[in-house]
């Protein structure tokens, strides 16, 4: 039996010994040694953490441990609520570092979570109320993040959540991977779920339907588990070219499709790629799914991918300077999945290490997000660079202007243009305004000085020329 009368912080050190005993070195590294004990008053256990991330973090992959450890050292009674102070940077005020206490209720007891890849049985079917829709809770239209490539695709969407099957039906999404479907389609079942709650809503993927039929016919429930689908007022299923050659699954969800669509019930899919082009899918099975709207989600642009970094930084309190966001959106330009990765990477590092996020640190990263292939660095090259790091316009770097901003950077763009291309100082003459080969030795000298006892000059030319580095991997 716990003692509450006993040292909060001793009791807080003996909760951290349990946990580090039943997770590895490295998750332990990249989460509780950063979590010190805020306070403990009231039941009322308050964590201090250094970041969302690892906030998080925390949520994601240890809340049961740590509400079975807290529980079980300061007493199964005595934690009411767990609490989180979290360090928090104000990028709208200047990056001012600032304190927010976020609240996780306990887990309760409540009845235990059906495994969701046993087949549903219509006997069994639990209420509206109680029926798990297995929504990602954080795939929200609040934070999905509109561009070019998407914005017909979530119009359609938030009409859909307004109206379930009263506009598009089915509305079917394509797209790459990690382009925003899966958030997306969330997001519309979510925005259903709270404008129409008497609705029952469902999400699975194509893969766990399917896992979900083997199950029903090995147990010899089919018509039970078609009944239970029929049920459902709107039903989104992801991935769905996995249902690609398994003839049978497809023929149960024609059923299923049939009954829903004839009775007014909302239909959303996802797939990688448009429905004609899925192969081994029945012909019945393809004209349905092409009845209603489809909707392509194309590969964020580079606009569209700084927009998600920087709300995700705000989101996350973190202090990235826009300069590396940029460079950032600029090259992991696969998929949100891979922005949201590389951001992620970026934020363990920083915490392990105790690190600020800078052009070193992605550096350091960028190689196992992103291949390139090896490319010659221009005069070009460096001209954009500089221009876009001091904030100028390729024809201000050229003119005859000698005010101070502008012709340091005309000599920082002639100093790496030196050390990073194989260009004669008369060609970077050329290049750089007309200039001749006198002014270019000239410039090189100056910055090779500046950099000897100017520690603002060291950082921008090792910050630009990581950057042009980067560039050529």
């Amino acid at each position: 039996m716990v003692e509450t009368e006993q040292n909060p912080k001793l009791l807080w050190e003996k909760c951290l010994d349990i946990i580090r005993d039943n997770i590895s070195p490295e998750q332990y590294a990249v989460s509780f040694a950063f979590v010190k004990l805020h306070s403990f008053e009231n039941g009322n256990l308050v964590l201090s953490v250094p970041s969302e991330f690892v906030k998080k973090f925390l949520e994601e992959n240890f809340l049961p441990l740590m509400v079975s450890t807290f529980k079980r050292v300061f007493g199964e009674s005595n934690v009411k609520a767990l609490y989180y102070n979290v360090r928090v940077v104000d990028a709208k005020r200047g990056g001012e570092v600032r304190e927010k206490t976020d609240i996780t209720p306990p887990p309760t007891n409540g009845p235990e979570r059906k495994d969701a890849r046993k087949s549903p049985d219509i006997v069994t079917a639990p209420q509206v109320q109680d029926l798990d829709s297995q929504l990602h809770p954080h795939y929200r239209f609040e934070n999905y993040i509109e561009g070019e490539s998407n914005r017909l695709a979530r119009s359609v969407g938030e009409s859909i959540a307004k109206h379930p099957a009263k506009t598009f039906n089915p509305f079917f999404v394509y797209g790459p991977s990690g382009c925003g479907k899966t958030h997306l389609i969330n997001a519309i079942g979510l925005r259903i779920k709270e404008l129409h709650p008497e609705m029952r809503v469902l999400y699975l993927s194509a893969h766990l339907f399917t896992v979900q039929y083997t199950d029903a016919v090995r147990q010899n429930k089919v018509n039970d588990f078609i009944r239970f689908y029929q049920t459902i007022d709107t039903l989104i299923l992801d991935d769905v070219q996995e249902l690609s050659g398994k003839a049978s699954t497809q023929n149960t969800f024609f059923h299923i499709f049939n009954h829903l669509h004839i009775n007014g019930k909302q239909i959303i899919l996802s797939a990688d790629r448009p429905p004609i082009a899925i192969q081994d899918l029945e012909d019945r099975l393809l004209t349905r799914f092409k009845w209603g709207m489809q909707a392509e989600i194309e590969k964020p642009t580079q606009n569209l991918r700084y927009n998600i970094l920087a709300a995700k930084v705000e989101a996350e309190g973190l202090n990235i300077p826009t300069n590396v966001l940029k460079f950032i959106s600029e090259n992991v330009d696969d998929s949100v999945r891979d922005l949201e990765g590389f951001i992620n990477s970026l934020m363990a590092y920083s915490v392990v290490y105790n690190c600020n996020i800078n052009m070193g640190l992605v550096q350091k990263v960028m190689p196992r997000f992103v291949v390139r292939e090896n490319h010659v660095i221009t005069i070009d090259d460096v001209k954009q660079c500089v221009c876009d790091h001091f904030n100028l316009k390729m024809s201000q770097l050229d003119s005859r202007t000698r005010t101070q901003q502008i012709a340091y950077a005309r000599q920082v763009a002639m100093y790496l243009s030196d050390s990073l291309t194989d260009k004669s100082h008369v060609q970077i003459g050329i290049h750089i305004g007309n200039r001749n080969h006198a002014t270019v030795i000239h410039a090189i000298k100056q910055v090779k000085d500046m950099m000897e006892v100017d520690e603002k000059t060291r950082q921008d030319i090792e910050e630009l020329t990581n950057i042009l580095k980067m560039g050529n991997k």
